[in-house]
């Protein structure tokens, strides 16, 4: 019996420290799916400014990515990419963002989270006045 003195605390101790573990994994986790939700939130709101800033008869003034970069930086993101290039016509054009969001996690350091979004703009649907 004397032999087994002590061995609960350091059993209670390695589950202390697994218990540790498992709870910022979990927190890391948390905090990077987060991460990902506002990225692509800004990714939408970012393409969603440009698409109409494409089509200059509509009186858009600046640039496409001028106006993605401004949404991006308000919703806390950078700006990576952006595929929107000014069309005078009057087809449907599709706008392409890319965003990144740099993150402080618990155990792991840093990390850059990614996101993209994508909206048409059809000049033609300011015409409808039924809608």
């Amino acid at each position: 019996m004397r032999g087994e003195r002590g061995s609960a605390t350091v059993l209670l101790l390695a589950v202390a420290g697994l218990v540790l573990v498992l709870a910022v994994g979990v927190a890391d986790a948390g905090i990077a799916f987060s991460a990902r939700l506002q990225a692509a939130a800004a990714a939408d709101a970012a393409a969603l400014a440009a698409a109409p800033v494409t089509f200059r008869p509509f009186g858009a003034t600046g640039s496409p990515v001028a106006e993605a970069r401004r949404l991006a930086r308000a919703n806390g993101v950078v700006l990576a990419n952006c595929s929107c290039t000014v069309d005078r016509t009057w087809r449907s054009r599709v706008v392409e963002v890319v965003v990144e969001r740099r993150v402080e996690l618990l155990g792991l350091g840093a990390i850059t989270v990614r996101a993209s979004s994508r909206a048409e703009f059809a000049p033609t649907a300011l015409l409808d006045r039924d809608t």
